[in-house]
């Protein structure tokens, strides 16, 4: 079963963190933007994707985090929570790790978006 949440994180709630769980597919991936799109609209200083909980991510969700990188540009800083084969393996074979920040861990990526 897929889900995808967002919430606020941070002191100031500047950063929004958006979870994933389950299978990003063709079928997921417009829920997955659509949840996205939606805390994009709130303009916040940071963007994280956390893909902890995907167990398949097809080219459809891949392709849902490279518009989100398009689309944020410079305004926000975005970045992906992805670790294991199903998930960091796929981002750094098909080169989307060279455009988007990918950290193994929520923890690891929140350090960084406080700094």
């Amino acid at each position: 079963m897929q889900q995808f949440s967002e919430r606020r994180v941070g002191d100031t709630d500047s950063t929004v963190v958006v979870t994933a769980t389950g299978a990003v597919d063709m079928l997921t991936a417009p829920q997955l933007q659509d949840v996205i799109d939606t805390a994009a609209a709130k303009k916040p200083a940071g963007l994280i994707v956390d893909m902890t909980e995907v167990e398949f991510l097809a080219s459809a969700g891949m392709q849902v985090l490279m518009v989100t990188h398009n689309r944020l540009g410079e305004s926000t800083r975005f970045a992906v929570v992805a670790d294991g084969p199903a998930t960091s393996r796929p981002l750094k074979i098909t080169g989307i790790a060279d455009y988007i920040e990918l950290f193994s861990s929520l923890d690891v990526a929140l350090t960084s978006f406080s700094e």
